[in-house]
This record gives C-alpha cells, structure tokens and sequence, in this order.
C-alpha cells in the first residue's frame, strides 16, 4: 500500500538539518543557564555572534540580566524565569521547555570558553562571507557613479573583516584553504570590452609614442589572448624603438605564434588600422576593467574559502589575504594611471595625453588606501 504522508510531513524532510554551530551554541547557552558565572570565562563574543534568533535573544538576556546567587539558582527557577521573559521579547517562540532542553544537551559546562572559541570562530566565517558577497555585489551595481572607488571602498572593509579576525585567530603561516578557487567569470560587457580593447590596439599601432605613458597596462588586463598578445607586440616593438605599424606589429605577432590557430592576417590588420580617441582613454578604461573583474574574482575566492565550514579562521585568513593581494597590485597601477599617488612614489611624468581627460580619470582623481 503506497505510504500517504500526513500533512506538511513533506515540508519537514526539506528543511535541511542544523549545522554543527548550532549544537555547539546549545552546549554554551546550556552551560551559562545551568552555571550563569561561566560567563566570566567566556570572551570573544557577543549576542550577534549566535546564528539563530532564538539563540540570540537568550545570550543577549543572560549577559545582560544580574547574576543569581548560587545557591539560590540551584534551588529554583527564578532567575530561568526572567531570561525567558526578557528573550522572548526579541524572540516570542522560546519556551521553557527549550531552555531545559538547553541546560540537558550540554555535555560538560566548563567546556564553555571551548564552546565560546568555536561560536566565535563560526561568526568570523560568516562575517568574512558577508563581506565578500558585498564586494561581488558592489562590483555587479552598474548604477554605481563610480565604480573603481565604490569597489575599492568594499575591498577595504573586506580586508578590514580580515584583519579583525586575524586579531582574534593569529594566522599559522603556511595553511592555505583546502578550497579550490573558482574559475575567473567571463567580463558582465564582454562585447564592449572587445570593441574598446580593439580601439586601443589600433591607436597605439597609429600613436606608437603614446605608449610610454601607459606602461602601467599589462596584457594580461585584457580580456582576450589575442588582443593581450598583441599589446605585448606593441609594447616590445616601442621599447625597442623599431618602426610601429599595422604591418610590423603583424609580423612580430607572428614571430610569438599569435596567428597559429590560423587566424587571418587580413582581419589582424584591418583591426589595428582604425584607430580612434586616445591611447590613454582606451586603456585606462582597459585597467578600469581589469581592477573590478580583479576584485569580483577575489570575491568569489574568499566567497568560496568561507562557504567552506572546513576552513578555520587560520586558514580564511591566509586565503583571503592572497586573494586581496591581486586587488592591491592592480590598484596601486590605477593609482598611477589616474594620478592618484603621491608625487614621490611616480614613475617618471609620462608625455602628455591626447584629448580631454576621461570621465573615468577625473572620478577616479581621489585617494584610495591600499588594500593589505
């Protein structure tokens, strides 16, 4: 006879069973109810370090209401009794009956600075998360003003959450995160940022002399390997000070294999004879690119390390200060393109730029902190 399920027993099976946190915020809240002076060794946390509502309300009442004397606490209830009423005004479904389930789950009560160091280790998990799916957001706003700033705003306070926990759990040098990084996401204007990386190429190849006061542009911010290649080609063939032209620049893109997926010359040529704007406009808007598909993939790095439980704060720590590392090497370029470094840290004044300063360039003009 094929088995009938009894009303909502379907929504019960999906509800997904609690994570180890929430046992372990049981045991402390279990062992300061049945011993309220625990509290005194208990450290590094606080009523918004728990995961749960619930959970919440009852530390924010037992660490806040006046302790009981104890004898009188191992006599009755009264002190139980007011953490209740006092929780339930931010969490109305706590019942009495939970808090003795509580006090019955802990194992041992002066495991509780134990149990404290795994909530907070718990909370700085979820804090580093937060942090990094807001720089992923932030990177995503395409109503922000000004993005590079905004982005690098949220990249400083990630790094800030970093820095907080590395206060709280020490790194152990050498333990990297188990987590695998994720594969760099494709660039949100790929199509634009193909046409403008082409807008580059071609004005460089008609300005070779331009080329210098761009040398903070690395192939490796643009988004196709062609185009990336062919900027080395431009940029080799200027230092060298050979001649610069469509027809030369074809030629050392063949010496470095460029065409050997049996791309045609004609369409390489073509391409590099229609220049338009300034080198400086195309590839400061190039490095804009690089910088935010930079930080969104150090988002989704420290996104990956913290939504992994089997990181320790040790370890979240020494992944994620890699992954801002790449944030600051790409920063500290854009610092010297839009002139946002002090004068004594600059590399040589670079020939002036054609044309009016981009938008880009004059919203960038503040400056920025360097991310650790």
């Amino acid at each position: 006879m094929p088995h009938t399920p009894e009303p909502d027993e379907d929504d019960l099976d999906a509800i997904p069973p609690p994570q180890p946190v929430f046992h372990v915020e049981q045991a402390l809240l279990g062992a300061l109810l049945l011993d309220p002076h625990r509290l005194d060794d208990v450290s590094g946390i606080t009523a918004g370090s728990f995961s749960t509502a619930a959970h919440t309300a009852l530390y924010a009442a037992i660490s806040t209401l006046p302790r009981p004397d104890p004898a009188e606490h191992a006599k009755n209830t009264t002190w139980l009794d007011r953490v209740l009423t006092t929780a339930m005004e931010q969490a109305g479904g706590l019942t009495a009956t939970y808090l003795h389930t509580l006090i019955q789950v802990c194992p041992w009560p002066s495991h509780a600075p134990a149990y404290a160091r795994m909530v907070e280790a718990e909370h700085a998990r979820r804090r580093l998360l937060t942090a990094a799916e807001h720089l992923v957001h932030t990177v995503h706003d395409v109503c922000l003003p000004r993005p590079v700033q905004t982005v690098l705003a949220e990249a400083d306070a990630l790094a800030a959450v970093v820095d907080d926990i590395a206060n709280r759990f020490p790194p152990r040098s050498g333990v990297l995160p188990r987590t695998p990084a994720p594969p760099p996401a494709a660039a949100p204007d790929y199509t634009e940022a193909v046409e403008e990386e082409q807008l580059l190429l071609a004005t460089a190849t008609a300005r070779p002399d331009d080329i210098d006061a761009v040398r903070w542009l690395l192939p490796d911010d643009l988004t196709l390997p062609l185009h990336a290649g062919l900027w080395q080609c431009l940029t080799t063939l200027a230092r060298r000070g050979e001649p610069v032209d469509p027809v030369t620049v074809l030629w050392e893109a063949q010496q470095r294999g460029l065409l050997d997926d049996g791309r045609e010359p004609g369409k390489v040529l073509r391409m590099l004879a229609e220049p338009a704007g300034s080198v400086g406009h195309w590839a400061e808007r190039a490095l804009q690119r690089s910088l935010l598909t930079t930080a969104e993939h150090t988002g989704r790095r420290i996104e990956a390390y913290a939504g992994d439980p089997a990181n320790t704060p040790f370890q979240l720590v020494v992944g994620a200060r890699r992954a801002l590392a790449d944030i600051a090497a790409v920063r500290t370029r854009w610092q010297h393109a839009t002139g946002a470094t002090p004068p004594q840290q600059r590399r040589p004044a670079p020939a002036a730029r054609a044309g009016p300063p981009t938008t880009t360039a004059a919203n960038a003009a503040r400056p920025t902190r360097a991310t650790r």
